[in-house]
C-alpha cells in the first residue's frame, strides 16, 4: 500500500525528479502567472494594502502547505494502487473495501466517477486559462499586441493538439529540463523583488491569514476564490505517480519547486508593496524591461508543457475508464513503442480543441477565465479527501482519532476553497461544472447499461457444465481447426456459439471460451496474464488478465498459450467468433427511456471488440443478436 519501496533508488532520483517537473508540476507552476493578479483584480478584488497583500502571501503559503504537501505529498500518495495514483486508483482501492453496506459503496463510486468526469473540465480550462494568461505578457511590453493576444493564443492552442497524433515522446526529454529552467527562474525573479522589500518575508507567519480574515470578514473569504488558484494542478501529484514513483515527486516538491514558487510569490508581493500600479500584471513586471519578451517566450513554453500533461492525463483517464468498465471502447492509438504511457485518443483530442476554442473566444482574458477555474479543482480535491479517508480507515485500518483529524483537517479546508468558489459559478464556474456533469451521465449510464446487459445475458444463457454433457450423446459435425469464442461469462456457452450451431450445425475440433479480464490493478505481469483450463470434449477455457493500463493484445497473448500446456494457436486455422448485440428498448424499462436511448447511442458507436483487442479482421465472424435492455 505505501509506495516507498515502488521509487527509484538513489542514483536515479535526481534525473526522475527533473523528468517529474515537466509531467506533474507544470499546471501548478504556471499558476504566478495569474494568482496573484486575480486576487487584486475582478469582481471580488481586495483593496491593494499593506496588509492585503501580506495575508494573501500568508494564505498562499499555507495553500501549499497544507493542501499540496501535508494532503498530497504525506498522505494520498500513499494510497497508492500498486504504484499508480489518480481518482480512478483510489476509487478502485475504495471498491475493495468490505464493511461498507451498498448504498454507500455505490454513492463513493459514484463519488469516484464524478471527480473523474470533472478532470475534463480541468484539461479544457488548463490550456486556455495558462497559454491565455502566457500571450497576455505581450500587452504588459506594449498595448500595440492588445488586439493580437487572442488569435495569437488560438494559433498556439490549435498547434498543441494538431501535433499529438505525432506523440510526444521525442520532445517529452525536454520538458523537464525546460521546466527546472522556468522554476530556477521564478525563484531568481522572486528573491530580486525580495531583495527591495525584505519585510514580505514575514507572511510565513500565519498570523497574517488570521488577520486577514478578521480584518474583511467575508470579503476575505471570497479572496480564496482567488487563493485556490495557486494550488490547481496540486492533485497531477497524486494522478502521475505511476510514472515516476513517490519519491522523485516528493522531493523534487519539497526541495526545488516550491521553494521556487513561494519565493516567486514573495517577489510580486514585494513589487505590489513598493508599486501598487503593478497589480495589472505583477508576475511580467517584476522581470526587467530587457527580458519582457525572453520571458514571454519561455511562459508560453512552460504553459504549452502544462497543456500537454493536462492533454496526456485526459487520454490515461479515457482509456483507464474504457478498462475499468465506465466508458465504451474508443479508438486508441499507441504513439511510442517504449512508453506505454504515450496514447492518443483522436476523438477526445479534437472534443478538447473545440471546447478550448469555445472558452477562449467565450472569455477572452485571463482574468475572465479565472472566474470558471478553481470550481473544479477544489471539487475534485474534496472528493479525493473523502474517498482518502476511506481508505485510511477501511484498508490501512487506522482509528477513528487519527482518521477523524484527517478528514476534519483536510476537508475543512477544502469545504472552504469550494464554497468561497461556489460564488463563481455564475460568473463562468459553470463551464468546468457543466462538462463534468455531462461526462458524468455518460460514464454513469455506461456502466449501469452494461451491468444491465451483462444480468440480462446471464439470465438466457447457458450452464457450460450441461451444454459439454449434451455432447457425450452425440453433437454436431466437428470441423478441423481453432474456434474461439469471446465471452464475459466464462461458464456460460457464449451466445456467438448457439447462434453458430443455430445456423451453420457445426463446431470446431478445438473450441476455446476466451474470456478477457480487466483488474482493478494498473498493470498484470506476464506471468499472471494467462489462465488455462482444459474441459471435456476439446473445449478449452482461457482467462487473459489485464491491468487498467495494459494494452490489451489477444494475438500476441494467445501466442504463448503453448507455454502453458495446450497446443499453440495457429492465427491462419483459427476463427474468431463474436457476438454483436443489437439493444431494444424493453418494454418495462430497467432505466430512465433517455438513458436506454443514450446508452444504446453508446453502445452503437462503440469501437469493435475486433479493433481493441488487436484480432486479425480476416479471422472473424460476426453473429447478430437482438437483447431488449
Amino acid at each position: 500500500m505505501h509506495s516507498e519501496t515502488n521509487s527509484t533508488s538513489n542514483p536515479r532520483l535526481l534525473p526522475m525528479a527533473i523528468a517529474a517537473m515537466g509531467v506533474v508540476y507544470g499546471d501548478i507552476g504556471t499558476s504566478p502567472l495569474y494568482a496573484m493578479k486575480e486576487a487584486f483584480n475582478g469582481p471580488h478584488a481586495m483593496a491593494v494594502t499593506p496588509d492585503n497583500i501580506l495575508g494573501i502571501l500568508s494564505l498562499i503559503f499555507w495553500a501549499l502547505t497544507i493542501t499540496v504537501t501535508f494532503k498530497y505529498v504525506k498522505f494520498i500518495t500513499r494510497a497508492d494502487n500498486r504504484g499508480e495514483g489518480g481518482i480512478m486508483a483510489l476509487t478502485a482501492l475504495v471498491l475493495r473495501t468490505k464493511d461498507v453496506s451498498p448504498r454507500v459503496m455505490l454513492l463513493l463510486t459514484g463519488l469516484g466517477i464524478f471527480g473523474a468526469a470533472l478532470f475534463y473540465g480541468d484539461a479544457v480550462i488548463t490550456p486556455a486559462m495558462s497559454v491565455l494568461s502566457a500571450v497576455e505578457g505581450l500587452e504588459v511590453a506594449t498595448p500595440v499586441f492588445k488586439p493580437y493576444v487572442v488569435p495569437i493564443t488560438l494559433i498556439i492552442l490549435t498547434g498543441i493538439f494538431l501535433v499529438q497524433p505525432r506523440g510526444t515522446a521525442s520532445i517529452a526529454a525536454l520538458f523537464g529540463p525546460v521546466m527546472m529552467f522556468w522554476f530556477g527562474v521564478l525563484g531568481t525573479l522572486g528573491v530580486i523583488g525580495i531583495l527591495k522589500h525584505p519585510g514580505v518575508l514575514a507572511a510565513i507567519n500565519p498570523w497574517y491569514a488570521i488577520h486577514f480574515f478578521a480584518e474583511n470578514r467575508v470579503h476575505g473569504f471570497l479572496a480564496l476564490g482567488a487563493v485556490v488558484l495557486v494550488i490547481t494542478g496540486g492533485e497531477a501529484l497524486y494522478a502521475d505517480m505511476g510514472h515516476f514513483g513517490r519519491r522523485p515527486i516528493k522531493w523534487a516538491w519539497l526541495g526545488y519547486v516550491f521553494p521556487c514558487l513561494y519565493l516567486n510569490y514573495l517577489g510580486q508581493g514585494a513589487l505590489i508593496l513598493d508599486n501598487p500600479a503593478a497589480i495589472k500584471n505583477p508576475f511580467f513586471l517584476l522581470a526587467p524591461e530587457e527580458l519582457l519578451y525572453p520571458m514571454v517566450a519561455l511562459a508560453t513554453a512552460a504553459t504549452i508543457i502544462a497543456s500537454q500533461a493536462v492533454i496526456s492525463g485526459a487520454f490515461s483517464l479515457t482509456s483507464q475508464a474504457m478498462q475499468l468498465g465506465y466508458c465504451p471502447r474508443i479508438q486508441v492509438k499507441f504513439t511510442s513503442e517504449r512508453e506505454k504511457g504515450q496514447i492518443y485518443i483522436p476523438n477526445i483530442n479534437w472534443l478538447l480543441l473545440i471546447a478550448v476554442i469555445a472558452l477562449v473566444l467565450g472569455f477572452k482574458t485571463s482574468s475572465n477565465l479565472a472566474a470558471a477555474y478553481g470550481i473544479a479543482v477544489t471539487l475534485t480535491m474534496l472528493i479525493d479527501t473523502i474517498l482518502a479517508f476511506v481508505v485510511v480507515r477501511a484498508l490501512w485500518k487506522w482509528n477513528w482519532l487519527q482518521a477523524g483529524i484527517f478528514l476534519t483537517l483536510f476537508i475543512v479546508i477544502d469545504l472552504a476553497f469550494f464554497s468561497a468558489n461556489l460564488i463563481k459559478i455564475a460568473d463562468g464556474g459553470w463551464v468546468p461544472l457543466l462538462l463534468g456533469l455531462g461526462i458524468f451521465i455518460l460514464f454513469s449510464t455506461w456502466q449501469r447499461g452494461r451491468a444491465l446487459l451483462y444480468k440480462k445475458l446471464q439470465q438466457d444463457s447457458m450452464p457450460l457444465d450441461a451444454f459439454l454433457k449434451s455432447l457425450e450423446y452425440g453433437g454436431p459435425q466437428r470441423v478441423d481447426g481453432t474456434g474461439i469464442f469471446l465471452t464475459p461469462q466464462p461458464d456460460s456457452v457464449p451466445r456467438a456459439m448457439l447462434h453458430n450451431l443455430l445456423h451453420n450445425k457445426v463446431l470446431h475440433e478445438r473450441v476455446i471460451l476466451l474470456n478477457v479480464n480487466m483488474r482493478d490493478i494498473p498493470h498484470v505481469s506476464e506471468a499472471d496474464r494467462i489462465q488455462t483450463e482444459a474441459l471435456p470434449q476439446g473445449f478449452y477455457r482461457v482467462i487473459l488478465n489485464y491491468g487498467f493500463k495494459d494494452k490489451p493484445d489477444i494475438p500476441a497473448a494467445l501466442e504463448h498459450v503453448g507455454d502453458m500446456g495446450m497446443e499453440p494457436v495457429e492465427m491462419m486455422e483459427t476463427s474468431f467468433f463474436l457476438g454483436r448485440e443489437t439493444i431494444v428498448p424493453n418494454a418495462v424499462p430497467t432505466m430512465n427511456f433517455w438513458r436506454q436511448v443514450l446508452f444504446m447511442w453508446m453502445f452503437r458507436n462503440a469501437d469493435s471488440a475486433t479493433a481493441y483487442f488487436k484480432i486479425p479482421t480476416n479471422r472473424v465472424v460476426e453473429l447478430g443478436t437482438q437483447v431488449e435492455l
